[in-house]
């Protein structure tokens, strides 16, 4: 039998829309849309690559609550609702994901708010930052 364990953040849309922060299925771990508002001051930068930054902080946060890390990011999910912003981001994406290379779906499409510039969810297995990984170049 499976071992699930759903972990909430105390952030009230959680409970309001029914949702955890992260949902962890044995090693597998899926984490929810997250956006770049800091937790602790409430505050959320106006500019898309700060958001992204908090972002990646509040992930790798929830990911650490369950014994994992942004190392461990297998699958990653980007929105970046105005394409002007795509440069900066993943300038922060590519940071923060350099050498642990998940597969990735970046879109740009809108996010329902207009002050959200960036949100960011993940997929990981615990463990495999830490794995031997091997790495091939394929011509396709």
């Amino acid at each position: 039998m499976a071992k699930v364990t759903k972990v909430k953040t105390g952030n009230p849309f959680e409970d309001k829309e029914s949702f955890s922060r992260v949902v962890v299925v044995d090693n597998w771990i899926f984490s929810s849309n997250t956006a770049g508002r800091n937790p602790r001051t409430k505050v959320m930068s106006e500019l898309a690559h700060e958001q992204a930054a908090q972002a990646f902080d509040n992930v790798d946060a929830a990911l650490r609550s369950v014994g994992s890390s942004l190392a461990d990011v297998i699958r990653s999910r980007v929105t970046i609702p105005n394409p002007g912003d795509v440069q900066a981001v993943m300038e922060v994406v590519g940071e923060r994901f350099r050498g642990i290379d998940p597969v990735s779906t970046v879109t740009c499409a809108p996010l329902g708010l207009d002050y959200l510039r960036f949100e960011l969810e993940v997929t990981a297995y615990r463990g495999t930052g830490s794995d031997d990984v091997e790495r091939l170049i394929v011509t396709l």
